[in-house]
């Protein structure tokens, strides 16, 4: 599917993508993908967050990443509001708002160069992990907004072990939206969601957008 980068305009709604060098995998374990997840959460604000792992940890243990204050923290001084989001296998997506000028880049730079420096680290790589700058789409309507969320979160059913069961992927913000919001203000659906009734509305909008077949995308992607 056809996509272009372009000048991110503060203050609007930008479908982002990047995929890695040669279409290779580089989350090729649920470490991997639980810290892109990590990242793409809590780097929202330029806040350092030293040793991640124990931050993981938690995670496993108890179900969150932060304490209320940790994320606190991040609200007040984010750059960006993450409205939707996959990771698959070698590449990901990304629905943000830009709350801060150059918001975006400065985003997917800190996420992007904190995940390359981990994977080179663990699997004695070198070099570049991604292709290059990251891709996007400015979202120019809120037809637009609702189906590239249709988008991201079928993005799932590219994979054989989760053809038609993309609300229960874990990487991905689907559940977030028609179930339980696991990450609270760190993450933002309202923006798409609100224009439905309810989640079975939203859920129903998804499996019949049409967002994963070509002849669909046109008006919205390209």
């Amino acid at each position: 599917m056809p996509y272009r980068s372009e000048i991110i305009a503060p203050f609007e709604h930008y479908h982002i993508f990047n995929r890695s060098v040669r279409k290779e995998d580089i989350f090729l374990e649920e470490k991997d993908y639980l810290r892109m997840l990590f990242l793409m959460l809590h780097l929202q604000a330029p806040i350092p967050f030293r040793n991640i792992r124990r931050f993981l940890d938690r995670y496993r243990e108890k179900g969150h990443f932060l304490t209320k204050n940790e994320i606190a923290a991040i609200i007040q001084d984010r750059g960006i509001d993450l409205c939707a989001f996959a990771i698959m296998p070698n590449h990901f997506h990304l629905l943000v708002h830009e709350l801060k000028e150059r918001g975006i880049s400065s985003y997917l730079k800190r996420i992007e160069g904190a995940y390359a420096m981990y994977f080179n680290k663990k699997y004695k790589k070198s070099g570049y992990l991604f292709q290059g700058r990251f891709q996007s789409v400015h979202i120019a309507s809120n037809r637009q907004l609702a189906y590239l969320s249709a988008y991201i979160h079928l993005n799932s059913r590219e994979l054989p072990d989760w053809k038609n069961k993309e609300d229960a992927y874990p990487w991905s913000s689907y559940q977030d939206v028609i179930s339980k919001n696991r990450w609270g203000l760190l993450l933002r659906p309202d923006v798409y969601f609100s224009q439905f009734g309810d989640k079975n509305d939203y859920r129903i909008f998804v499996k019949t957008s049409g967002a994963k077949e070509k002849k669909h995308n046109e008006d919205f992607i390209e």
